[in-house]
């Protein structure tokens, strides 16, 4: 890419998720899609918190050394079971088997699903970041739905094996914070840093 300062700073997702793209549709906003291209491995003995935290700000710096002058968006979203030494992070899982495994971990209890957000610009050291958590709880799925479910392909990239906003939805008893965030990005907090970067305004709001 050939940018030269003349060009209207634009809006950068680094990420590939389509459920991501949608949210920022909603809002109205313009952006462009360049995946960010990184070592996604979480070192051992870091926090889930730390870990989305440290791979959004990655993926937004990554692509935001391409796009210099552009303004980059980075996510990552991980759900968590348990709390302190006890916390087990599931990240997307490798394989149906894998999938169905941590339906059962996760099925009549609750987990928290977190979030990381970061914003960056090269050219003019922009730089933000911050992490959303939602506590959601599964009811009691049995093995025979949660077979079915599997069978779908939904659970195949969906960190913690279920997509909120797809088939999943019925076996969500509830959710305590954001929806979005759950979705994959917390749209109260990444539109308040859009709004103060000039990305985001209400009349980009429309009825389609």
């Amino acid at each position: 890419m050939n940018d030269t300062k003349s060009e209207t700073r634009r809006l950068i997702l680094a990420s590939g998720s389509p459920r991501r793209r949608e949210l920022l549709r909603r809002i109205g906003v313009t952006f462009e899609v360049v995946p960010a291209d990184i070592d996604e491995t979480i070192p051992p003995g870091i926090s889930a918190v730390d870990a989305v935290r440290m791979l959004a700000r990655r993926k937004a710096e990554a692509v935001a050394e391409q796009y210099r002058q552009h303004l980059v968006l980075g996510a990552d979203t991980t759900v968590v079971l348990g709390s302190g030494a006890d916390e087990r992070i599931l990240g997307k899982p490798v394989d149906d088997e894998d999938a169905a495994a941590m339906l059962k971990m996760l099925r009549g209890g609750t987990h928290l699903v977190h979030s990381g957000y970061a914003l960056c610009c090269m050219d003019d050291d922009t730089f933000v970041e911050g992490v959303a958590s939602t506590e959601v709880e599964l009811a009691d799925i049995d093995d025979e739905a949660i077979a079915a479910y599997v069978a779908t392909g939904e659970p195949r990239d969906k960190a913690g094996g279920y997509a909120i906003q797809g088939i999943a939805s019925m076996f969500v008893k509830s959710i305590a914070g954001s929806y979005s965030n759950v979705v994959g990005l917390p749209l109260a907090e990444v539109v308040d840093e859009l709004k103060r970067c000039g990305v985001w305004r209400p009349d980009l709001l429309r009825n389609e």
